[in-house]
């Protein structure tokens, strides 16, 4: 029994893990590596196997770096299953087909560059039909079903609680009489996060091998529930001067939770009644897939649906906008409102013109609510720049700008901690994977503080264990 680590070795994407038993190859996640864009796509194009040899996939949950880049593996042979849970499934098949018309958007933006260089053209990673062709892949699993993807192992999902449909992975793994209980944790989420459930510890399942994410070993996140309540005072002020609020999120996750707090803020009379419009295409077809599995809602989720007689993701102020006219209709409106919109990091998408058609009114609040990486327009809002360029042109910034944090829907340090100090005393060794350097070294070191602990892992890719 060998595991190797092909991704989120040393770095936070590509999660990418081989397992390799009895004679059969099985894929734990196929994701993208994001990075500077010409190594990440010869990164992503090449697999160090044979995309053919694998006899199946285990997938944790649906976001591009554990799940994007199973289109190119299925192009290069890959002919097996892809085990999920249902709600990843859905997922992944619309996050999969975006993440091929943006391949295909980029590649023939590249190409009229690479022509007028007198360069030969490249090949998009994968294209929307590549991503068609993934989804008859997969097969659908629940939660805590016993399902055998290859011979001597038998594998099921644990909730993991930090998106939806996202799973730790259990296995039983068997071979030449040897037996071995390996868990995955994917990512892990945050306890007392709305709509979805509190993650479920390793602890209590007499674990011999834990591998687990460090995305932020280095740092606890700010409590959520006064992240809440910035939320709230934040929207409360903007409204009362008459103004609009908007929001750049992520399609898949954040918008599902901001539009939860809304509906709960709204309802419970803390905010007044304002029209909400969720304006990304993505977003809307996520939040479809949200409203559609609601066997993943947390019980104070269904306390609130039982309390006020209506879904959790629907209310009376809400519009999930769908046509650019629709879109285009919102810069003309002068009434409060708050517009949730993508991308996340303001790099592209329909948020990119309400923040160009907003940013010159004082009364408006540009509202921050995730962390923005260096040298986007995101991040550019966040350090309060006066003089922003959007499309080229510069725009004065009157619109106040607030940013939150501790929405995160990944574990802090605190959880993470806690997270390894329940398997110590019963696991043989713990692996850190899926993040940096200086993220693993503190967790490492605050672990090392508890009696108990096994050895602790930060491997480097390709670097291999036996289970």
């Amino acid at each position: 029994m060998k595991l190797t680590i092909h991704g989120a070795a040393q770095t936070v994407t590509g999660s990418k893990y081989l397992i390799e038993i009895n004679g059969q190859r099985l894929l734990l996640e196929c994701g993208l590596f994001q990075g500077r864009r010409e190594k990440t796509y010869e990164y992503n194009l090449n697999f160090d196997f044979d995309p053919a040899s694998i006899d199946a996939v285990i997938i944790s949950h649906a976001h591009i770096d554990h799940s994007g880049n199973l289109p190119n593996l299925v192009k290069k042979g890959f002919k097996g299953h892809i085990y999920a849970t249902d709600a990843t499934r859905d997922l992944a098949d619309i996050l999969l087909k975006d993440s091929g018309h943006i391949h295909e958007y980029d590649v023939k933006y590249l190409n009229k560059k690479r022509e007028k260089k007198g360069l030969p053209p490249v090949e998009p990673l994968f294209t929307i039909v590549d991503a068609m062709r993934t989804v008859p892949h997969f097969r659908q699993m629940a939660y805590g079903q016993e399902f055998q993807p290859v011979k001597g192992v038998t594998a099921q999902f644990i909730d993991a609680g930090h998106i939806l449909g996202s799973a730790a992975v259990l296995f039983d793994l068997e071979e030449n009489g040897k037996k071995t209980r390996f868990w995955f944790s994917g990512d892990i989420g945050r306890p007392d996060k709305p709509l979805l459930r509190d993650p479920i510890l390793p602890g209590g399942y007499d674990v011999d091998v834990l591998m687990m994410e460090c995305t932020y070993g280095d740092r606890p996140h700010d409590n959520i529930n006064e992240a809440f309540e910035e939320f709230e005072q934040v929207v409360g002020r903007t409204i009362k001067r008459r103004g609009k609020v908007i929001i750049p999120a992520f399609s898949v996750g954040r918008t599902q939770t901001l539009v939860y707090l809304l509906n709960e803020l709204m309802s419970s009379g803390k905010l007044p009644k304002v029209p909400v419009f969720v304006d990304s295409p993505l977003a809307v077809a996520a939040s479809d897939i949200y409203r559609r599995h609601p066997q993943c809602y947390d019980q104070e989720t269904w306390d609130f649906i039982s309390h006020y007689r209506h879904p959790a993701l629907d209310f009376d102020a809400l519009t999930y906008t769908h046509s650019v006219e629709e879109s285009k209709a919102l810069n003309y409106r002068d009434d409060p409102m708050i517009i949730i919109s993508a991308s996340g990091m303001v790099e592209a998408g329909r948020i990119l013109h309400h923040v160009k058609n907003n940013i010159h009114d004082e009364r408006n609040t540009i509202l921050i609510v995730s962390w923005m990486a260096p040298h986007t327009l995101g991040r550019r809002l966040a350090d309060r720049e006066r003089e922003i360029r959007i499309f080229g042109e510069s725009y004065y910034r009157r619109a106040q700008v607030e940013t939150i944090n501790g929405l995160s829907a990944h574990a802090g340090q605190g959880l993470l901690v806690e997270y390894a100090r329940s398997v110590a005393g019963q696991a043989k060794k713990i692996i850190l994977v899926h993040g940096e350097e200086q993220a693993a070294e503190k967790l490492q070191e605050k672990l090392s503080r508890n009696d108990n602990m096994p050895p602790i892992y930060f491997p480097d890719r390709l670097d291999t264990f036996e289970l």
